[in-house]
């Protein structure tokens, strides 16, 4: 029965976790194609090794670092007691691995039980830095209701996984020695082997049977759960981290994302000709910039999707630091925010939120026609990004290569270019610009005093 109920719980999960992981690729896809340099292929796996697993960008602060690696390590290494369990389960084995590994085994329980023991520090100092510390990074108010409990959640998960491993592992320390036939020895493990007789030494085999059997299904059950959990939690960078560092830009942070119809425009202007300008006068114009997810690349809400809400990017922003509304975090959380109300919307197929509802021959919702009257600017307001400085700080803090500063420039750009709106600072700016070519409003042409010469 056991195994009959194990085996269903697997496939019931399998099953659901696909639903869910394949709505947040279609998610990320909604954006605009990417284009991204195949061609370095070494540098990109480079920085997969360095930064999105070797957590190297996590070391600019050591304290969180440190007990970030004993939760992450922990993690990686119980993914091979997971392996055993899922054998045991779909088999109807038990330590399955043991009689094969021998002393290896052993050695391998007992990192896992010494990672699980550090996992456990590093979960009560995040516990603690989060709801009574206060680290300032960590309790800002875009961080209110549904993060902050996000971030608890996960780590009340923690406390469970490790509960459910020393459990598993304590008692079954003990029934090795009364039942050796049905419990391979595991040899001296690292704390179960004291933890265990401390604990279930005086209890009868029955009692002893049903605690290793509930700290195993208790183990399976925290995974099994968090792999459901993931796509709506911050803790998706788990996974995406590393697609997410692979097509990271390689160009230098300060450079921009040329836009050929201004470039051909300007050129066309100055009497420079190309030989491929597409913009014609006369043809109206394009829309520049990025009003709604639907014009950002699909790497710009693959970074929103990654994003750990870490709040490093925000706490390095000048403007955020002065007091102003612009937080880079805001901004990626607003982002993914924002492509799940328009996923759950495209899901429903309600014709409302469709631009051309009063046409009959359109009967089905897509990317395409979708309206609903919002966009990114209902999420993210013109004070945010007129405040940044695009001074790339919130870049280079990102442990995980996110850039913030792209689709902040990009709703700029719709702003300015396609709404001819701006703050009205800039606007005498942009009028000098266009009628001077430079800055500063003078009544004279910028290169007069070449003639004077």
């Amino acid at each position: 029965m056991q195994q009959i109920i194990f085996i269903l719980l697997l496939g019931i999960t399998s099953y659901i976790a696909y639903k869910l992981y394949s709505r947040i690729f279609h998610n990320i896809m909604m954006g605009k194609p990417y284009q991204y340099q195949n061609t370095d292929k070494n540098e990109r796996w480079r920085n997969v090794l360095l930064v999105a697993f070797g957590q190297k960008k996590m070391f600019k602060k050591w304290i969180p670092a440190v007990f970030h690696l004993f939760i992450y390590v922990a993690f990686l290494f119980t993914q091979i007691e997971l392996i055993e369990i899922i054998i045991d389960g779909l088999f109807g084995v038990h330590r399955f691995f043991a009689p094969i590994l021998g002393g290896f085994y052993t050695l391998l329980i007992s990192t896992i039980e010494i990672l699980s023991l550090l996992a456990f520090i590093a979960t009560i100092t995040f516990l603690y830095r989060r709801n009574l510390l206060k680290v300032p990074r960590l309790v800002k108010s875009e961080l209110n209701g549904w993060p902050k409990l996000d971030a608890n959640l996960i780590l009340i998960g923690e406390f469970l996984l490790i509960t459910g491993i020393f459990t598993m592992n304590g008692a079954d320390t003990v029934l090795q020695g009364i039942q050796p036939d049905h419990y391979p020895n595991t040899g001296s493990l690292a704390i179960s082997s004291w933890l265990g007789p401390a604990l279930f030494g005086g209890l009868e085999p029955e009692a002893l049977m049903l605690l290793e059997r509930f700290g195993w299904w208790l183990h399976l059950l925290v995974v099994l759960g968090f792999i459901l959990y993931l796509p709506i939690s911050k803790h998706l960078h788990i996974f995406l981290a590393f697609p997410n560092v692979y097509f990271s830009k390689l160009t230098p942070r300060g450079q921009m994302e040329n836009m050929p119809e201004i470039m051909n425009e300007v050129k066309s202007m100055l009497g420079f000709s190309t030989g491929d300008e597409e913009q014609v006068m006369g043809e109206e114009m394009p829309e520049f910039g990025s009003k709604d997810v639907f014009d950002l690349s699909w790497k710009n809400i693959l970074n929103a999707y990654s994003c750990t809400e870490c709040g490093r990017c925000t706490e390095v922003c000048p403007a955020n630091m002065t007091g102003k509304k612009l937080s880079p975090r805001k901004v990626m959380m607003d982002i993914r925010d924002r492509a799940e109300e328009i996923s759950r919307n495209l899901r429903s197929g309600d014709m409302k939120y469709a631009k051309t509802q009063d046409n009959t021959d359109i009967k089905t919702l897509t990317k395409d026609n979708y309206d609903d009257g919002k966009s990114l600017f209902d999420y993210i307001t013109r004070e945010e990004i007129h405040a940044c400085t695009t001074c790339n700080a919130c870049v280079e803090a990102c442990p995980v290569l996110i850039d913030p500063l792209e689709p902040i420039m990009k709703m700029r750009r719709y702003e300015i270019l396609s709404e001819s709106a701006g703050p009205a600072d800039w606007v005498p700016m942009f009028n000098s610009i266009e009628n001077n070519g430079a800055v500063w409003q003078m009544s004279v042409e910028r290169e007069a005093w070449r003639n004077e010469a």
